[in-house]
């Protein structure tokens, strides 16, 4: 049976760069809470893509300002790179892969998960990521991407990881795909254009390569576990200590937000264009992830060990349960 952690466990993700949070009152004290009157500027560190449209939802609907926060998003590659930034203090919170932060607790970075973000559909055939190639591709299955080059977003992250599971799981050799670092949105124009062979892409980029004629030849996070966490909102243990009360103000604010946008996904598939390119036809086709509010340990400890297997870690082990619950 698969064990969950339950949403008001503690997670976070942030971005490199100066410290220094910022507030309209009161950033560090906590004492901004929604009856005061006051509000407290919190920005997350987030990647621009359809992951995180219940957080952009969520503040319109005003799910954050009811408890006295002052939602700001600042975009980011790859959860590696937010990681950072929360623990200068930059972000006060960031959104990022389990991969990501398993990598920074073993190098020693103070980082606990707060709330789940999001969760593979567990449809291996269209699910929220997908290695696409061009139409006329000879790679017919992941197997095939051995011996060929994939983009992904983030170098020795969750997306090498579940890519090569996928080849891995086809009875390819994994060690001889070859992955290189690009950004989502440079995805699909590269694929067309021959830089790459394959690229592993999240939405919208991937729909906007079907559109383009590319194909899919494996969903990684749904052959790697139907119920993957892909992600969840994280914070510094430093915050987690010094203001407990911010961090549960936006785990509850963060827990509605997804909440309602499971219940009412063409307004998410809205709220995603206030911070992405997409036309009518690429925003209607869209595979939205789930958005529970648990997150999967089972699973996350599944990335830890092919994290493991992939030398990702180094001599270090992660502890997903110290990290996530």
């Amino acid at each position: 049976m698969r064990r969950r952690i339950p949403g008001l466990a503690i997670a976070v993700v942030t971005i490199v760069g100066a410290a220094g949070c910022g507030s309209s009152s009161d950033s560090t004290s906590g004492a901004s809470a929604s009856g005061s009157g006051k509000t407290t500027e919190v920005k997350v560190g987030i990647v621009p893509i359809v992951d995180v449209a219940p957080l952009y939802l969520g503040k319109q609907k005003g799910f954050f300002s009811s408890r006295g926060i002052d939602l700001a998003m600042v975009s980011a590659q790859g959860g590696a790179a937010i990681v950072p930034g929360v623990v200068s203090g930059q972000f006060q919170f960031g959104f990022s892969n389990p991969t990501s932060l398993m990598l920074a607790q073993t190098k020693g970075i103070a980082v606990k998960s707060v709330i789940n973000a999001c969760t593979t559909t567990g449809n291996t055939t269209t699910d929220v990521t997908g290695v696409m190639v061009k139409k006329d591709s000879p790679i017919k299955s992941a197997k095939e991407l051995a011996g060929h080059t994939v983009a992904v977003n983030t170098l020795k992250n969750i997306g090498d990881t579940v890519v090569r599971e996928a080849v891995r799981k086809d009875g390819g050799d994994p060690s001889k795909v070859k992955f290189v670092e690009m950004a989502f949105d440079q995805m699909p124009a590269a694929l067309a254009g021959g830089q790459v062979d394959a690229a592993w892409m999240g939405e919208p980029a991937q729909t906007i390569a079907r559109s383009q004629g590319a194909r899919s030849v494996t969903a990684p996070f749904a052959e790697t576990d139907p119920e993957l966490t892909l992600a969840t909102y994280f914070t510094s243990t430093k915050l987690t200590q010094e203001n407990p009360d911010l961090v549960k103000r936006f785990k509850e604010a963060v827990a509605e937000s997804l909440t309602y946008a499971s219940a009412h996904q063409d307004e998410a598939r809205q709220a995603a264009t206030t911070y992405t390119k997409i036309d009518a036809t690429v925003l209607k086709n869209l595979t939205l992830p789930l958005w529970p509010t648990e997150t999967n340990l089972a699973s996350v400890e599944k990335l830890a060990s092919l994290g493991e297997q992939d030398g990702l870690f180094g001599d270090a082990k992660p502890d997903p349960k110290a990290l996530f619950q």
